[in-house]
């Protein structure tokens, strides 16, 4: 019965979680950079000039801009996804 409960939350907490990071990137411009979670094949080259790209993985661009409100610039470029970065890394 535990086990089954767990099946069932561990999914949803973390589904929770990563709407609580979109949720903060969209409506706060407190994180230094975003990073976008699966880019469209041609996402980088409609980015807008004054957005620069600081990362890139295979499943994710990270970039910075000053603009205000980047993250809703980036959907509105195709981004699926828009998480809060930060530069030093998770662990610090």
């Amino acid at each position: 019965m535990i086990i089954r409960r767990l099946v069932w939350q561990a999914p949803l907490a973390g589904l929770g979680w990563l709407a609580l990071l979109a949720g903060v990137s969209l409506w706060t411009d407190a994180a230094p950079a975003q990073v976008v979670v699966f880019p469209g094949p041609d996402f980088i080259a409609h980015l807008p000039p004054d957005v620069g790209i600081i990362g890139r993985t295979g499943l994710t661009v990270t970039v910075a801009a000053q603009t205000p409100g980047l993250a809703r610039l980036l959907y509105a470029h195709g981004a699926l996804l828009v998480l809060p970065a930060r530069l030093t890394g998770c662990a610090t």
